[in-house]
């Protein structure tokens, strides 16, 4: 899952690359959704709708649920921004931020973002973490 996002995050460059993380019971993570960035941008990403919802359908009929995003920075740091901070749907999803072959996860708390591991084991660990729950709005 680790290269693919990696691989991802290449083929889009110079543009964001972009998608969204499926869970199962246990927050372990189950399947990578690499989707279109809507807005065809190197500073801004949003999750092409139709792809949203079919990633969505895809992960319940496995009976996960979407309970994370990924997204890179191709000219930047693996650090989240303040337009990323803002944009942030959901209090307990991991956030994924890629930038030079990086990959950084991490957590919002007090709507700020929390490093919680980096490529390796912090990810694995982290990523394995105790079932998630969220607020859907």
């Amino acid at each position: 899952m680790v290269e693919a996002m990696l691989a991802h995050a290449a083929h889009d460059r110079p543009g964001e690359a972009c998608g969204l993380l499926a869970v199962d019971s246990q927050g372990t993570v189950r399947f990578v959704y690499c989707l279109s960035n809507a807005d065809a941008s190197p500073r801004a990403f949003t999750i092409a709708p139709d792809e949203y919802f079919g990633a969505n359908r895809h992960a319940e009929r496995h009976g996960w649920e979407i309970a994370g995003m990924f997204h890179s920075h191709p000219d930047g740091l693996p650090v989240p921004s303040s337009t990323d901070l803002a944009a942030a749907p959901a209090a307990d999803w991991l956030y994924i931020v890629i930038a030079k072959d990086q990959l950084r996860l991490y957590e919002l708390a007090d709507r700020r973002f929390r490093l919680v591991g980096s490529l390796g084991t912090d990810f694995e660990k982290a990523a394995n973490r105790p079932p998630l729950t969220r607020v859907i709005g």
